[in-house]
């Protein structure tokens, strides 16, 4: 029971920091289908609670709302949470694994580039960041 209790915790905070970072969060397919089929590119944040993600994949995707150059839109779905939320964003990623945390860029619904869980697990935010400036500088206006 006290565990469940800390998970809440932990899955709260989570989203608090993807929301105040100024990223939508999607918890529904229909939501998700919403965002990713318009026009234009979207980054999406595939959250988690696992340590890479609070340690280094959330401070690299606040960080980049402050980019020159950013996508239209910044989204978050949470893996193990919002499970149809994400497994529909998933969709999307053709060609990638399910992985989390992770990143995807889209443009006009079709996955540019994605950063995977093992780009970001051991690895400086940082690291992170210059992968995602450098899709932003080719993807992005």
């Amino acid at each position: 029971m006290e565990f469940n209790f800390f998970m809440n915790d932990v899955v709260q905070m989570a989203r608090k920091e993807m929301v105040e970072a100024g990223y939508d969060q999607l918890t529904t397919p229909e939501e998700v289908d919403e965002v990713l089929k318009e026009k234009g590119t979207v980054l999406v944040m595939v959250n988690s609670v696992c340590g890479c993600a609070g340690g280094i994949a959330r401070p690299a995707a606040a960080y980049m709302k402050n980019y020159d150059k950013k996508p239209d839109r910044f989204v978050t779905v949470f893996a193990g949470q919002d499970k149809e939320a994400t497994a529909r964003a998933r969709e999307y990623f053709k060609g990638y694994a399910p992985s989390s945390p992770s990143f995807a860029l889209l443009k006009d619904g079709e996955i540019q580039m994605m950063v995977e869980r093992h780009e970001i697990e051991g690895h400086e935010p940082i690291q992170v960041v210059q992968k995602l400036e450098k899709a932003f500088d080719q993807y992005c206006s």
